[in-house]
């Protein structure tokens, strides 16, 4: 594998009213990511990662069984089938989040990983699952209502390119599963989203760039932008980006526009930081044991 590998991050705005059938979102939505992606590769990426569940609205903002009729079973569903396609095509490999049924009625925020001839690798499943009421009345992250926490562990993914892990949205608050991330030898590791202002934008430029600091890896977080109707439960502000094992951001999207972010990891830059900064080295997992009881 190169050293220098070109990342692409798609950040969108989602412009279907919520009210519409689930059919008529998936559509336009997958319409519009096959022509960004196909944009991030004219730009040269190489690795291309979509938003958290891209092809309709953040529709945990209200509890409605309506949208279970997004999921779709994996790796056989119509969308992973698609996207592997044009992974193919394109000669690229792609991070896909989309909503999974497993079963009759088991449903999960799983991200899909597709390898660079089309072959697929295997999934992330969310892991941390939020249930906060947010912006308006009636509005919150009720994701609980709609995903059951993940349960396949911190996968990493040889692909043609880079050994890659993801991370889902909330997880990005959450060390530990990072840190998993990195023992097991990712060099970047994805986080789509779909993050509003106010709670905890603060964050957003704060804690991805200390993973990546504390585990010598590049990290990629992408976020949607605009207000999604009827909710409106509060600005999806993009900004997607990433950034260096360093903490330095390599490439930066704006707030309110749709764009390809396109930036390029070096895996000798993750090299000479884990030589300056052992802290795979001196780490004491021996006295590591409270932190996996329940505590307090």
């Amino acid at each position: 594998m190169a050293d220098r590998v070109k990342i692409g991050l798609i950040q969108a705005s989602h412009d279907v009213h919520g009210d519409e059938p689930v059919e008529v979102h998936k559509e336009k939505a997958i319409e519009k990511h096959i022509r960004l992606v196909k944009e991030a590769k004219e730009r040269g990426a190489q690795i291309i990662c979509l938003q958290e569940i891209f092809y309709g609205p953040y529709f945990c903002a209200e509890q409605n069984p309506k949208w279970y009729d997004a999921a779709e079973e994996i790796p056989n569903g119509p969308t992973t089938k698609q996207f592997q396609q044009l992974a193919k095509e394109l000669g690229v490999v792609i991070v896909l989040p989309i909503y999974e049924r497993e079963g009759i009625a088991t449903y999960y925020n799983t991200a899909v990983v597709i390898d660079a001839d089309g072959t697929y690798l295997g999934k992330y499943r969310k892991q941390h699952i939020p249930h906060v009421g947010v912006g308006n009345e009636g509005c919150g992250f009720w994701e609980k209502f709609y995903f059951k926490p993940g349960n396949l562990g911190y996968p990493v993914f040889d692909t043609a390119f880079a050994k890659i892990g993801v991370y889902i949205c909330y997880d990005r608050h959450f060390p530990e599963g990072a840190r998993i991330l990195g023992l097991k030898g990712a060099e970047v590791v994805f986080n789509p989203s779909a993050t509003v202002a106010g709670l905890s934008e603060y964050l957003w430029k704060l804690e991805q760039p200390a993973h990546a600091v504390a585990n010598g890896y590049y990290v990629a977080a992408i976020n949607r932008v605009g207000y999604e109707a009827p909710w409106n439960m509060g600005e999806f502000y993009g900004q997607s980006y990433l950034v260096d094992p360093r903490g330095n951001f390599v490439a930066i999207a704006s707030r309110d526009k749709e764009e390809v972010v396109i930036g390029e990891m070096d895996k000798q830059m993750i090299r000479e930081v884990r030589n300056v900064w052992q802290f795979y080295r001196d780490r004491r997992p021996e006295t590591y044991n409270e932190m996996t009881a329940l505590l307090p």
